[in-house]
């Protein structure tokens, strides 16, 4: 089935999925399972329900904003990137994991139009989509390029060309873990049948985050074996081409700074934030920052070169969102600004750039030609 959004029947019964599973399990669900079922169960899960969870705020029935729907400016400055990635890796095809709305999709496609009018007939758009509602939503939107874009529920064996995902990795379940008292636990999720509620369970683990945290105080974090599984399989199937990954994180030492003691796991609904996944499951989006020390880390595993890493604004302004700014009318120009500001998503949000080394030689992706900060990694 798939629910209508806010559905409490159909709320109710991806409940008793994971109440089920969590009996199955002996009655403890790792939360990296639990996370999946929420987001991802089919026709139940927050991003299968079939639900307008983007927008520009509560009354369009959104839960969040994401930069292609903020502005489209977005997606036509990282089309100049790809487009330069095209060029550079002899490539002529686009792929974009968990293309949302379609608004991206159709950004890039304009914006390599306006690039290369010629070219860009030839360049195929792959579009990875695991929610059968978000793609009838994204041939919606992309029916004036449908004779350029495919749609595909996995990935393929081997993959040529620029590869692009905007907030992918932070919807992807993550472990948890808590250190109390100065011992480690994997938290994980319970029912508690006298409340008739889900509740938090932690149980002793020896998996640790990947750097030491200073001190003895209560911590609690997340690790991203999901997000580097995915980045690695990438690696794996990229013969020649590029990757692109945009999303709000951190490099490791400042993910597990020591102050940072109650993780980055958040959940949005209706345009507000909030920290409890263990309610209205299903309802609402759940999300953690993204370790981009892993990424980088998890991709040289698998022979992928770092072409750069730094943040939204950064890059953006290196590919030239502010061309013709001046003349754009004012609500153009306030949502640009909002992708570039240090105190809007220019710095918390991040992009790396990875690459097969024989298609990461002889080229400065332009994103990174000014502020690169791989160093930092």
């Amino acid at each position: 089935m798939q629910a209508a959004p806010g559905d409490p029947q159909a709320q109710g019964i991806l409940r008793e999925r994971i109440v089920a599973e969590i009996a199955a399990a002996g009655g403890w669900l790792p939360f990296e399972r639990f996370m999946a079922l929420a987001l991802y169960a089919p026709g139940l899960g927050y991003y299968t329900r079939g639900a307008p969870v983007f927008g520009t705020g509560p009354g369009d029935g959104s839960d969040f904003v994401t930069a292609p729907v903020l502005s489209a400016r977005f997606g036509a400055t990282l089309a100049r990137a790809v487009a330069q990635a095209l060029r550079a890796t002899d490539t002529r095809a686009v792929w974009e994991f968990g293309a949302g709305n379609g608004a991206l999709a159709a950004q890039v496609l304009a914006g390599l139009a306006a690039a290369d009018p010629g070219g860009a007939q030839a360049v195929r758009y792959h579009i990875v989509e695991l929610s059968a509602a978000l793609r009838e939503r994204q041939a919606e939107r992309l029916a004036p390029w449908a004779d350029r874009v495919t749609w595909h529920d996995r990935l393929p064996d081997a993959l040529e060309g620029v590869l692009i995902g905007n907030e992918v990795l932070d919807a992807m379940p993550v472990t948890l873990l808590h250190r109390v008292g100065g011992r480690w636990h994997e938290r994980g999720v319970a029912w508690d049948a006298s409340a008739a509620r889900l509740v938090w369970a932690d149980r002793p683990t020896d998996r640790r985050p990947p750097l030491e945290i200073p001190g003895e105080h209560d911590y609690l974090t997340e690790v991203h074996p999901q997000a580097e599984a995915f980045v690695r399989t990438v690696g794996e199937r990229l013969r020649r081409g590029a990757a692109f990954f945009i999303d709000y994180g951190f490099p490791e030492h400042e993910y597990y700074h020591p102050q940072r003691a109650m993780g980055t796991l958040m959940c949005h609904r209706a345009h507000r934030a909030d920290a409890d996944p263990l309610s209205d499951v299903g309802s609402k989006d759940i999300t953690a920052h993204v370790n981009f020390t892993g990424i980088a880390l998890a991709a040289q595993q698998v022979g992928l070169e770092v072409l750069g890493y730094t943040s939204q604004g950064r890059f953006l302004l290196n590919a030239g969102v502010l061309d013709g700014l001046d003349e754009a009318p004012l609500p153009e120009r306030a949502a640009t600004l909002k992708l570039v500001h240090e105190h809007e998503m220019g710095e918390l949000f991040k992009v790396i750039g990875l690459a097969p080394r024989a298609s990461s030689r002889g080229w400065v992706p332009m994103g990174f030609a000014h502020g690169d900060r791989t160093h930092t990694l």
